[in-house]
């Protein structure tokens, strides 16, 4: 689902109104998530989608493709932030290195433009937005539908995107609220 990319002129918007780009990392599918934040942590819709790569070509032209998917985005909704999930333990040690690969093609593309990179755990990411860390997929899903005002069924991947963008959404709220070192740096990097 798309709206139509605003610009990221800084003059333009409220200082206050941050665009967070939310990465959920995968080597088959990496889910993307656009949301606007304003000052009191609540969340607007601007994008989401899945970028498919499991029928791009061999392994390495897969983490091409989402560095140049994740480099097109980023050109064209110019987010401020980057929130992306970190790496969980997978019971196969060869998933878990593709997913760390895909991660790390996605971090690439976004620090390439100069963007902040912030990074949250699943469990982080789920009491955030279902209110429980241990919650499935589905309660992600509706949830993210359910605060963001969706119709519909959201796919999964790009629900965790969004998912993440609003945890960030809440954290940088709360960083700037209780005056931590995050807050700080936040600010510092948002600038420019």
């Amino acid at each position: 689902m798309t709206d139509r990319p605003p610009a990221r002129s800084e003059s333009a918007r409220p200082a206050a109104v941050v665009r967070i780009l939310g990465i959920d990392p995968g080597s088959v599918r990496t889910g993307i998530g656009l949301v606007e934040a304003d000052p009191q942590g609540r969340c607007r819709h601007l994008h989401h989608e899945a970028l498919h790569v499991a029928t791009v070509g061999d392994f390495p032209q897969r983490l091409k493709a989402i560095f140049d998917g994740i480099q097109r985005l980023v050109e064209t909704w110019q987010p401020h932030e980057v929130a992306i999930e970190r790496v969980f333990l997978a019971k196969n040690p060869d998933s878990a290195l593709k997913l760390g690969q895909a991660r790390g093609a996605a971090i690439c593309a976004v620090v390439a433009h100069g963007l902040p990179v912030l990074e949250y755990s699943p469990m982080q990411i789920k009491n955030a937005v279902v209110g429980r860390g241990i919650a499935d997929k589905t309660q992600v899903q509706h949830m993210i539908g359910v605060l963001l005002g969706l119709k519909g069924r959201i796919q999964a991947d790009a629900a965790d995107a969004l998912a993440v963008a609003i945890t960030h959404g809440h954290s940088r709220t709360l960083a700037e609220r209780t005056g931590t070192v995050a807050s700080s740096l936040l600010r510092r990097r948002s600038r420019r």
